[in-house]
């Protein structure tokens, strides 16, 4: 009984998430400036339609690349609070649960990439190719937990942070 309304609910959300149609007027083919390019704007197309930058960094808020001090454990602290607040009913950072394991989530994909996921999960689904893939392997769309982006760098910092003390 409690696996069936589980279902139920998980068929329901599914549905709505996917009903909502184009969440905003980008195509994705508009040129992002990077640190990289330095004011220049670089687009390369490709059959996603997403930009070299969308490609490796992800589709959303950020369009530069951060550049990261080392890892602050204060912060840290704040985005594991964030994390089992707004996170951890689908995710575990050791085990694969409703959405894949993410302790070493910063070894696979690049801070902007994790930071654009959290912060626009129903474009980047729609959108990017590795999210896409992600949604095929899982069968559950991340939805977006109301985090502020101060909330996500907390949150990438906290990955940061476990992924250097598991390798201790």
């Amino acid at each position: 009984m409690k696996t069936k309304i589980m279902l139920m609910v998980l068929l329901v959300t599914s549905v709505m998430l996917w009903s909502c149609g184009e969440a905003s007027g980008e195509n994705g083919k508009e040129p992002v400036k990077t640190a990289a390019n330095t004011g220049s704007n670089v687009v390369k197309s490709n059959p996603s339609g997403l930009n070299t930058f969308q490609l490796e960094h992800g589709v959303g808020p950020i369009t530069a690349e951060f550049k990261l001090a080392a890892v602050n454990a204060t912060l840290a602290k704040t985005g594991e609070k964030v994390f089992e607040t707004k996170c951890f009913s689908c995710h575990r950072l050791d085990d694969r649960y409703v959405g894949p394991p993410l302790r070493e989530v910063t070894k696979r994909r690049k801070p902007e990439y994790i930071v654009n996921m959290i912060l626009n999960p129903d474009e980047m689904i729609k959108k990017h190719p590795d999210a896409k893939k992600l949604l095929a392997e899982f069968m559950t769309p991340m939805t977006f937990q109301n985090v502020t982006k101060d909330e996500a760098m907390a949150i990438l910092e906290y990955f940061r942070y476990s992924a250097e003390q598991k390798k201790k």
